[in-house]
């Protein structure tokens, strides 16, 4: 699930759309059961205006890794499309699942997971004849070695306290000689602010800054909450959960592509990147 919310420096106070009420920008700490209560709140609460307003650009049945377009069946992240029939592979953040709608047309064996239960009802609407499940990527609900593949396209990792933890529950889930492939935003996008024309080309925080990014009512309990890690911590997460990485891809702005999506867009999209996706094996 691709989020509009990327952190751009210091926030000054705002209104999040969809929050019960009106709701702060801070930075601050936030733990995991914080951070995952306030996905499955907001997700929940923003799923509707979220596929009315991208559902168009990510296709009902398309897998598309990011902002930029970047679409699975030219780019092969998962291997070749004609290998991937009989694989059972893993969506995590699956959203209205359209992802793993694509993986079954070539013959895949999907299982759709995502915390929030009105994205999965998308799901359902839109059609779904493969599983759909409802759980928290820190505890996935499957058996040890129970998929060939796994793939997240925004899904989870941006939004949880501890990476490390996901991405051991998706090692365990795999088979030896699995692949898992997941697109975050890309970490230097931190440092700059969220906005898709030129005031989103300047500098405005500091990309070490690891204090998450919460949006928080009243009463100060956290609406959305997002998380950063720099390049090298997402690499050191990887290793650190058992995983090789065997390629990190930095989609570039293709020149078809003249949409704006929060602050992404084709100014910034021509200069810095957006999007990075790491492809790792579980040996």
């Amino acid at each position: 699930m691709i989020q509009e919310h990327e952190l751009s420096g210091v926030p000054e106070p705002e209104t999040a759309g969809g929050a019960p009420d009106e709701a702060t920008a801070t930075r601050r700490t936030a733990g995991d059961a914080e951070s995952s209560r306030a996905s499955r709140g907001w997700w929940d609460r923003n799923a509707d205006e979220y596929q009315n307003e991208h559902g168009g650009f990510l296709r009902d049945d398309g897998f598309v890794w990011g902002p930029e377009g970047l679409d699975e069946a030219e780019a092969g992240l998962l291997g070749p499309a004609e290998e991937l029939k009989g694989r059972d592979v893993l969506e995590i953040g699956a959203g209205a699942a359209q992802c793993s709608r694509w993986l079954a047309a070539q013959g895949a064996r999907p299982v759709a997971l995502d915390l929030s239960h009105r994205q999965l009802q998308h799901a359902l609407r839109i059609g779904a004849d493969f599983p759909l499940v409802e759980a928290d990527a820190g505890a996935l609900p499957f058996a040890d070695a129970s998929f060939d593949l796994a793939c997240s396209a925004y899904g989870a990792l941006p939004f949880v306290a501890d990476p490390v933890r996901v991405l051991r529950e998706v090692r365990r889930v795999l088979r030896p000689g699995g692949r898992w492939v997941f697109s975050v935003t890309h970490p230097i996008r931190w440092a700059f602010p969220d906005e898709p024309g030129p005031e989103g080309l300047s500098v405005a925080a500091s990309y070490f800054d690891r204090v998450p990014y919460v949006e928080q009512d009243d009463s100060g309990r956290a609406v959305y909450v997002e998380h950063h890690r720099t390049l090298g911590d997402r690499v050191r997460d990887v290793v650190a959960a058992g995983f090789r990485l065997v390629d990190l891809v930095e989609p570039e702005w293709p020149a078809w592509n003249h949409q704006e999506w929060g602050g992404w867009s084709p100014l910034r999209g021509n200069l810095i990147p957006g999007t990075a996706i790491f492809v790792c094996v579980r040996d």
